[in-house]
C-alpha cells in the first residue's frame, strides 16, 4: 500500500491508505469521468457497492476535486491559447492574492500558477483571436504591481493529458476489506 498526505477540506492532514483497487479506481477515474460505477467496479475487479463506498471514500478524502467535461476550444471560437509569464514589482503576500483574486475573475485565464523563478505567475490564457489576445495581454500588462509580461504562443498542442500518472504496484495484491 502507498502511504499519502490527503487533504481533507475541513480536517487538519491525514495519512491515507490507498490499495491496488483505490489506485485503479483513481486511474480509470482519471482516464474517463463518465465512466459507469458498473464498469469502474469490474475493472477493479470487485462488485458496485464496495466500489461506489470506495470512490465516495476517494472524493472525501480529497483525490477527487470533481468531473469535467474536455470542451474543444476551437470548436467553441476559442482558436488562440497562450501562456504568460507575469512579474510582479513585489512579492508581498497582499499583492501576490490580489493578482491571483483579479485573474480568477477573468474566465480566459483558464490556470493560473504562482511560480519560481523566471517570474512570478505563469498563467495560460485563451483567445477567440489575435485581436483577443492582444486586449488580454494589454490588461494583463496594465494589472497592478504587474512589472513584467512575456507570451508565449502556442503552434500546436501535441500532449493534454490533465491529473498525474498514477502506478499500480505490479503485485496487484487485492485489499480484502471491501
Amino acid at each position: 500500500m502507498i502511504q499519502i498526505q490527503a487533504d481533507r477540506r475541513a480536517t487538519p492532514l491525514q495519512k491515507v491508505k490507498l490499495d491496488a483497487i483505490d489506485l485503479r479506481i483513481l486511474r480509470d477515474l482519471q482516464d474517463d469521468g463518465r465512466i459507469t460505477n458498473v464498469d469502474l467496479a469490474a475493472r477493479a475487479g470487485i462488485s458496485a457497492p464496495p466500489c461506489l463506498r470506495r470512490v465516495r471514500a476517494l472524493e472525501e478524502a480529497g483525490f477527487v476535486h470533481g468531473y469535467h467535461a474536455q470542451i474543444d476550444g476551437a470548436s467553441m471560437g476559442f482558436k488562440e491559447m497562450f501562456f504568460a509569464l507575469v512579474g510582479l514589482d513585489s512579492q508581498s503576500q497582499t499583492v501576490l492574492k490580489a493578482f491571483e483574486e483579479q485573474m480568477a475573475e477573468w474566465p480566459e485565464v483558464r490556470e493560473c500558477h504562482m511560480i519560481r523563478g523566471g517570474g512570478d505567475f505563469l498563467l495560460k490564457v485563451v483567445a477567440r483571436d489575435k485581436e483577443h489576445r492582444d486586449k488580454l495581454t494589454m490588461g494583463i500588462t496594465s494589472a497592478d504591481h504587474v512589472d513584467t509580461v512575456t507570451t508565449l504562443e502556442t503552434i500546436r498542442t501535441s500532449k493534454d493529458q490533465p491529473g498525474v500518472p498514477i502506478e499500480i504496484p505490479q503485485d496487484g495484491a487485492q485489499d480484502s476489506s471491501e
